[in-house]
């Protein structure tokens, strides 16, 4: 499968698509608990039947293996659908709500309601799951969709493309691929939502452009997500468990633990663990290793390649220009202020720092923006509480990384810089849906001291509103 450069489109042709399916959006046919299902149910045969595909365009997008791209794109998709046809009746129902004393005979219910016409604009890191992710709670709470795929990944774009145009009607899904002037041109339109997974530059942007014409937004962005390991953590388990979270797609999640915080007392002790876990991972020489995934194009390998130059590398460091491959890298940073510790780094190296006492780390840490994700090895429930209880955190886990995305029951999302609203699950439903508030007021007796000609009404309104 050739490398392909995707053709941008025209503000003409986003327009057409826009109206296209704000026509459609209007005809109600979106609405009904049937249509959504089958749609669910065309979305779950279109990645199963495709599934061979979709591990050939991610292993030539991002070198991605077969195991790693089923995990962490095809089934987490499958998983998300058979979740929501679940639960999908449930969630579509009013949902009646209790009145206040002044409201006596009357009912409230609250009614989800689609918003209409949504943009999902998807990053490149896990480009197949995350377009497709959103759209699930898209399509279950009612709505269209325009889908644009990350250019930097041209053959999945690509595919997604081929794959939505054969299974669904383009006035209720469809994919426009394109660069930065398609994506411009998509946030001129008056678009009904939009949902955005990407990088805190461009979530601004596109948060700026939804602002003029007060669009909803959903963003979900990233940051510098720490972890920490204190003397009282499973070395083997943490070490296993940390190599999995960090070195998984090469480093480029966007809740990746992105520096690591040990206690002294097992500093030495832990940093060989994770070097034995590396090799165990990923062979001596992982740029080698022909399921190892490479970094996305040039410009973010030098990026990534220069932050080796911010301290000691104590283990790895291996490069491949040619494969665009950098190994699991453990380093020592030469100071708080250099870039590997500023930026969101988005790659296999590791940042490694000890500490004493866990007051330094939440100092540092609720210092700098708000990460998207925190996580916490430790068997001390004083030292767990301390820590989340005191930092602003998207969301996390105590003993473990990155699993916390992978169950539907909790809504994902950041905080602050790494993002705003959340989804999976219910929380997907909720993201895509406005909730329309209904009092039905009783026709069998009126309370007259509401209006301004009631004798003593303040007297009788104070008893109830005090």
């Amino acid at each position: 499968m050739p490398k392909t450069i995707n053709k941008e489109h025209t503000l003409d042709s986003v327009y057409s698509n826009v109206q296209l399916q704000k026509k459609f959006f209007h005809s109600g046919q979106t609405k009904s608990i049937e249509f959504r299902v089958k749609m669910l149910e065309n979305l779950a045969d279109l990645i199963r039947s495709n599934e061979e595909q979709i591990c050939e365009a991610l292993k030539l997008d991002l070198n991605k293996s077969k195991t790693e791209a089923y995990v962490t794109e095809i089934g987490f998709l499958l998983e998300e659908i058979r979740f929501t046809l679940k639960n999908i009746n449930k969630w579509m129902k009013p949902e009646k709500v209790k009145t206040a004393k002044t409201h006596i005979g009357s009912k409230g219910y609250k009614i989800a309601e689609p918003y209409g016409v949504t943009l999902i604009i998807a990053p490149w890191n896990y480009p197949f799951q995350l377009q497709l992710a959103p759209l699930i709670g898209a399509i279950a709470a009612g709505n269209t969709a325009i889908l644009k795929p990350s250019e930097l990944t041209p053959h999945t774009s690509s595919l997604l493309a081929r794959v939505i145009k054969e299974v669904f009607d383009p006035s209720f899904i469809t994919v426009m691929e394109g660069g930065v002037e398609t994506t411009s041109h998509l946030l001129e339109q008056p678009f009904d939502f939009i949902f955005f997974t990407g990088s805190v530059p461009v979530g601004k942007i596109v948060m700026q452009a939804a602002a003029k014409r007060l669009i909803p937004v959903t963003l979900e962005l990233g940051g510098k997500s720490p972890c920490i390991v204190d003397e009282t953590a499973d070395i083997g388990l943490a070490a296993k468990r940390i190599a999995f979270g960090k070195w998984t797609n090469s480093g480029q999640t966007c809740i990746a633990p992105d520096y690591l915080y040990v206690h002294k007392d097992i500093r030495n002790k832990f940093i060989e663990e994770l070097k034995i876990v590396a090799v165990d991972f990923y062979r001596q020489n992982p740029i080698e290793n022909e399921d190892y995934p490479k970094i996305v194009n040039d410009r973010h390998f030098n990026r990534v390649r220069g932050y080796l130059n911010d301290g000691e590398i104590l283990f790895g460091g291996q490069i491949s220009d040619e494969k665009h491959k950098i190994g699991p890298t453990l380093l020592k940073p030469r100071d708080m202020s250099v870039s590997v510790m500023t930026d969101e780094i988005f790659g296999p190296i590791l940042p490694i720092i000890e500490y004493e006492h866990i007051q330094e780390v939440i100092d540092f840490v609720t210092s700098r923006p708000k990460p998207l994700a925190l996580y916490i090895f430790t068997t001390n429930e004083e030292i767990e509480r301390a820590v989340t209880d005191s930092i602003s955190f998207g969301g996390g886990c105590v003993n473990d990384t990155l699993m916390h995305i992978a169950t539907p029951y909790l809504p994902f999302g950041g905080v602050g810089e790494s993002g705003m609203g959340s989804y999976h699950g219910e929380s997907s439903f909720v993201a895509f849906s406005h909730y329309k508030s209904v009092l039905k007021q009783t026709n069998r007796f009126d309370l007259g001291i509401r209006y301004p000609n009631a004798k003593n009404s303040l007297k009788i309104i104070k008893r109830f509103m005090k």
